[in-house]
């Protein structure tokens, strides 16, 4: 029974991310640029993510360069 379920899970996600591209359509653009890609608000949330990851990456480095040399 577990096989099954992961073999329906794979099926499904590969169906999905199949027909989502159809499904999903962009809206016309009003304006005089009809090739301008409003990239505001989810861009900034992504490099603020990535900023905090990498300061949580080095913060652990240094962490752990930290312990080794104590030893």
């Amino acid at each position: 029974m577990k096989q099954y379920f992961k073999c329906f899970a794979m099926l499904a996600s590969i169906i999905i991310m199949l027909c989502l591209p159809y499904l999903a359509h962009a809206q016309p653009d009003p304006g005089d640029c009809p090739t301008c890609v409003p990239i505001d608000g989810g861009l900034g949330f992504l490099i603020a993510a990535g900023v905090a990851y990498g300061i949580k990456k080095a913060k652990s480095s240094m962490k752990k360069q930290t312990i080794t040399e104590g030893q």
